[in-house]
């Protein structure tokens, strides 16, 4: 057992939770041993994360027993769901309770839950303006998280607001289509309003620089972005990776609802959301303070510069 305070980390080979991991396990001073966890020890990332020199450790979103044997002995805790596994609110208000419960059983001094801002306090229920999903969210992966802050309320919590992740260009098919007309073009419905948006890996080096901090983000709620960009000046971005010019096609989010693809719907709710609201969502998330945070932070031009070819070419 390590001497050194240690980390656990829910999710430890997705995106977020990964680049936590990889952030205690990359900092020379070593303040920290980190416990990464996850469901299947054996798979290729978590042997991956050992060789780096992990604690991998086994545990179930779903198994309260195996989240406080996960918690045992930590210092803290870095705690996420995922949403898109499952398309499920219901699941993930179970299992964002039994992270706060194995926490708090768990004596965890420093507990970071990735939330997200629960939008019907802007737009109820009853305002027609976006479709209500599901009986009653506005955007059921937003919603959710926002609704299981309350959990949290008696564990000592630093509640962070993450942003829109541009590595979404490289692995989940947002990055520029080519059209009938032969055009590359980056479908979003932002019109001329920026999206705030951070590189994966930040978010880890953020989430790390509080935990260093220690106390005094316990209780607060931090947002975390590296940039605030509209969707014109990512295409130009994108136009000077891929050597032509790739056009911003600014749907308007109801058409973008209709496209089909699975949690369409709520994606189509939550860009409207940036949208409709995006003066308050820039606001809480703070470039500076994030720098502060990760002083390695990217903006996008550097994550562009850095993964642009990674963006697959259709």
């Amino acid at each position: 057992m390590s001497t050194k305070p240690i980390i656990a980390v829910i999710g430890a080979t997705g995106a977020q939770g990964g680049s936590l991991v990889r952030a205690i396990l990359s900092d020379p001073a070593g303040t920290f041993a980190v416990r990464a966890i996850t469901r299947n020890v054996e798979s290729e990332k978590a042997l991956a994360l050992a060789a780096l020199g992990a604690e991998v450790v086994a545990a179930n979103l779903d198994d309260l027993a195996s989240l406080e044997a996960a918690f045992a002995g930590a210092h803290g805790a870095y705690c996420v769901t995922n949403f898109w596994e499952h398309f499920s609110t219901e699941t993930e208000l179970a299992q964002a309770k039994n992270l706060a419960t194995a926490a708090k059983n768990a004596g965890v001094a420093h507990v970071i839950w990735s939330t997200l801002e629960d939008t019907r306090k802007w737009v109820p229920l009853t305002d027609d303006r976006m479709p209500t999903l599901q009986g009653k969210y506005k955007v059921p992966h937003f919603d959710a998280k926002g609704e299981a802050n309350a959990f949290f309320a008696d564990v000592p919590t630093t509640f962070l607001l993450t942003s829109f992740y541009w590595d979404n260009f490289i692995y989940f098919g947002m990055g520029p289509q080519r059209g009938p007309d032969g055009k590359l073009a980056i479908t979003l419905p932002m019109g001329d309003k920026p999206l705030s948006g951070i590189a994966a890996e930040d978010i880890g080096k953020c989430a790390y620089g509080i935990f260093k901090a220690g106390a005094e983000w316990i209780g607060k709620t931090v947002g975390i972005a590296g940039d605030h960009v509209t969707g014109a000046a990512m295409a130009t971005g994108l136009s000077g990776v891929f050597g032509e010019e790739v056009v911003y096609n600014a749907v308007p989010a109801a058409v973008y609802r209709t496209f089909g693809f699975p949690g369409a719907d709520d994606l189509g709710n939550i860009f409207q959301f940036y949208h409709d609201f995006n003066d308050d969502f820039c606001a809480a998330r703070s470039t500076e303070t994030s720098k502060a945070l990760n002083p390695e932070l990217q903006d996008f031009t550097a994550w562009l510069a850095k993964n642009g070819e990674r963006i697959p070419r259709n």
